[in-house]
């Protein structure tokens, strides 16, 4: 509309010229918040776990049994892993070799790399949104009976993918130095890597992730071979206070193999109580479908279990009476998972939800009815913490 209000006189022309198409990865580098949530320290350590989330990709396929991450002396990051290694053998129709398609195209397809019944990440997007947001980057894979090598800046390839010496090794090895022109800090935290490298090998059992700092040297090594229990066990860090001992767990996974569903919980008198669920991984922070299934199966089968056991009359035990006190984690693995939201700390599954209902009152009531000792003093836990005249 022109300053006199005729709209038939427009001010400025507008018309498909105008449209701006970003190249390659360009959009990644102009809006990187929109795929890391920010160019601060959160964003920065998310780069990270993006290409860690690879590597344990690697490890639920059954072809990975180790991570190590190492805080490099210039500043950079570098990720290893004893998986098969990248795709090096060249695409058609595009002449490009895979390992270059995976760190510079995006994959926008439920499940990004072929043989992965579950991926973590950004979906397709992980390498390549690194790559991108790195003023260097570096890959090494081990695989074909060769070592590779590829050198990239600013998620443009440098150098070749090069073939060397012999090797029966087998793996990945990304090295990658953030771009100090996007991110506000390319400082690492060591307790921040610390804390979520130990979760993700808590989540994962059996997988041993490495954690060595050059700047100077601090290794750190976490390797659980009880998982969720062992999670749990760490969150509840004092004996006396804990009404049953040791932590309930347990895991299943449905008939079409799409749901993996992981369950460890533990009551205990010092805390008001403390949940963290998962999926894929990744922290549902908001919680989602599974949050949902689990604490409406806990509520209903406790106050079932309580009536058969003639500990209670008619009356409803609440819900936070059942989880005053309650340490647990939920990790579920899912073919096709659906996150809400651009953070991706809510799952919109429904079937997860469904399938986590039957999980936790088909297991837990057996582990209830197998331990009439420790279910007893659940109970008594549990109505000690039911408000007066309920």
């Amino acid at each position: 509309m022109t300053e006199s209000g005729n709209p038939s006189q427009p001010v400025n022309e507008y018309d498909g010229s105008q449209i701006q198409v970003l190249e390659g990865l360009e959009a990644v580098r102009r809006r990187p918040g929109m795929y890391i949530g920010s160019t601060g320290e959160r964003g920065l350590h998310h780069m990270v776990y993006e290409v860690v989330s690879y590597a344990i990709d690697e490890h639920l396929a059954g072809c990975a049994d180790a991570i190590d991450v190492t805080l490099t002396a210039d500043g950079g990051i570098r990720v290893t892993d004893n998986g098969r290694g990248l795709p090096v053998e060249v695409q058609e129709p595009t002449g490009t070799s895979a390992v270059e398609r995976e760190l510079t195209e995006f994959s926008f397809c439920s499940r990004p790399h072929v043989g992965y019944g579950v991926c973590g990440g950004l979906s397709g997007l992980g390498l390549c949104v690194v790559n991108a947001l790195s003023s260097r980057l570096t890959v090494e894979v081990h695989r074909d009976g060769h070592r590779w090598t590829q050198e990239y800046e600013k998620g443009t390839a440098v150098t070749a993918l090069t073939r060397h010496e012999e090797t029966p090794e087998h793996g990945t090895a990304i090295a990658f130095l953030p771009d100090a022109d996007i991110f506000e800090t390319t400082w690492w935290s060591f307790a921040t890597l610390s804390q979520r490298l130990q979760e993700l090998a808590f989540l994962n059992g059996g997988l041993a992730i490495s954690l060595t700092d050059e700047r100077p040297e601090r290794p750190v090594r976490y390797h659980h071979t009880d998982g969720l229990r062992a999670y749990v066990a760490h969150l509840n860090p004092y004996p006396p206070s804990l009404v049953h001992s040791p932590a309930i767990g347990f895991e299943s996974e449905n008939e079409e193999q799409t749901i993996f569903v992981q369950v460890a919980m533990q009551w205990n008198t010092w805390s008001p109580g403390e949940f963290r669920s998962f999926a894929n991984n990744t922290r549902t922070h908001e919680g989602g479908a599974h949050e949902v299934g689990f604490r409406t199966a806990l509520t209903d089968l406790v106050n079932d279990y309580a009536r058969r056991q003639l500990q209670m009359s008619a009356e409803d035990i609440t819900a936070e009476a059942v989880h005053e006190g309650l340490t647990a984690v939920i990790s579920v693995k899912l073919a096709h998972p659906v996150f809400e939201g651009s953070t991706r700390t809510r799952l919109g599954n429904p079937e997860a939800g469904a399938y986590v209902q039957e999980v936790v009152r088909q297991h837990l009531t057996d582990w209830l009815d197998h331990n009439p000792n420790e279910a007893a003093a659940i109970i008594r836990h549990i109505l000690n913490a039911q408000p007066y005249g309920q």
